[in-house]
């Protein structure tokens, strides 16, 4: 019985071991088999890493190659590369400069030509060598008249002359406010609180300044300068200058109660041959060939305007600084300070009342007529009081004003031009 016993014990370890054996068999197969295919899959990973790493390497490689190549060219090449950006500095400093000369280039002329007419006078006084009365104050004139027969339409011609509106207003501000609310209050004011700062010729001749119509060439100038209604300007100077033949003297006569003779006729004359035939004859070539031409050179055509007016600016002041005004220094100190006040006055108060809804003004239209009734002649108000007060011991008093008042009116009305641009410009692109 124990050999039995003891037989099946040893038969029962000898079966549990070998169940134990296969069992651990089994078990360890597939756990080799993942470990082998996650041995491999590590392999290929650091193999892609070393890969991506070999790549990296050779792009800094080729990278700093290439600089340490670029480094060595600048190295050799002695600063050429310094010298060309030497180079494009200075081109686009001389880029802006003539953009600010474009851009600028009537202020610009006005300082050279005052600068010019100071410095040598006699060149360019009436009767000198370069004959500018003839050259820039017959020719020059003209030449800008017919250049704005051919610029503009007979259908803007049209509109302007009919817009009643328009043109009795100018008249309005130019033959009625002038005289009775700016000329005759402010020579009260100055003979009462005032007596000592000008004499009583001076204060007449601010008098008979405000009586005069507008200028026949200077507004329509700086109105074409400024982008202005050419049309509406140059209506508004031939019948302003056409209305003063009459109007001037008759408001001379109320104030000063001198009997008046004058050459009406030949009057007329001048006025028909300076403005009226050039805008005539300007109209007719546009049945031609040449406003081809014209709107071709549009651009060059308002630089050749704006040289002329330039020359009349320099003939003004060369005159002016050769022969003077025959006054003593404190009065003209005084004029140089109260007719300038006057006119940027009368140019700031006159936009506000034509940008009134009232008139319903564009702005072209308003600078139009901003330039027009701000401006007093000069061309026909010279001879209209050397013909009235002939002989007169107070003659040169009465034309002191208007003597001043020509160059200032141009030179500030040409401080403003591009503010008036830009004021029309910006009008259009908002449109």
């Amino acid at each position: 019985v124990r050999r039995n016993y003891i037989s099946a014990a040893v038969a029962c370890v000898l079966c549990c071991s070998l169940v134990h054996q296969t069992v651990a068999f089994q078990l360890a197969s597939p756990i080799s088999a993942s470990h082998r295919l996650s041995t491999s899959s590590v392999e290929n990973l650091n193999k892609n890493r070393h890969n991506v790493i070999i790549k990296r390497s050779n792009r800094t490689f080729e990278k700093n190659a290439n600089n340490h190549l670029h480094m060595t060219a600048l190295d050799v090449s002695g600063g050429e590369n310094e010298e060309y950006s030497f180079s494009q500095r200075i081109s686009k400093t001389c880029t802006k400069i003539s953009a600010f000369v474009e851009k600028n280039f009537f202020l610009l002329g006005m300082v050279v030509a005052v600068a010019m007419a100071r410095a040598i006078p006699s060149l360019g006084v009436n009767g000198g060598i370069l004959k500018p009365e003839l050259f820039i104050g017959k020719f020059g004139v003209t030449l800008i008249f017919l250049l704005s027969g051919i610029s503009l339409e007979l259908s803007e011609l049209k509109t302007a002359a009919t817009n009643i509106k328009a043109n009795a207003a100018i008249q309005a501000v130019s033959f009625g406010v002038w005289p009775f609310l700016v000329g005759v209050p402010l020579t009260k004011f100055l003979r009462l609180f005032l007596p000592n700062l000008l004499p009583a010729a001076l204060l007449d001749g601010l008098l008979i300044l405000t009586c005069l119509p507008t200028t026949v060439n200077m507004c329509v100038f700086l109105t074409s300068a400024a982008g202005g209604n050419v049309a509406s300007s140059l209506c508004n100077a031939v019948i302003g200058n056409m209305a003063g033949i009459f109007l001037t003297p008759a408001l001379l006569l109320r104030f000063f109660g001198t009997e008046i003779h004058l050459p009406f006729l030949d009057m007329v004359i001048k006025l028909c041959n300076k403005v009226l035939l050039p805008v005539g004859v300007g109209q007719l070539l546009r049945k031609t060939p040449a406003v081809g031409l014209y709107k071709k050179n549009s651009k060059k055509f308002k630089r050749l305007q704006e040289l002329v007016l330039l020359g009349i600016v320099w003939n003004a002041f060369c005159n002016a600084f050769t022969k003077g005004m025959g006054l003593e220094l404190r009065h003209a100190l005084a004029l140089l300070t109260l007719i300038p006040t006057m006119h940027l006055g009368s140019l700031f108060v006159l936009k506000k009342f034509f940008e009134l809804p009232f008139w319903k003004f564009d702005r072209s239209q308003i600078i139009a007529s901003v330039y027009c009734a701000s401006h007093k002649t000069l061309a026909f108000g010279l001879p209209l009081i050397n013909t009235i007060f002939e002989g007169n011991s107070n003659l040169a008093s009465y034309c002191a004003p208007i003597m001043f008042v020509h160059p200032l009116q141009l030179v500030l009305g040409s401080l403003l031009v591009p503010r008036f641009s830009k004021y029309i410009q910006d009008k259009a692109q908002e449109q």
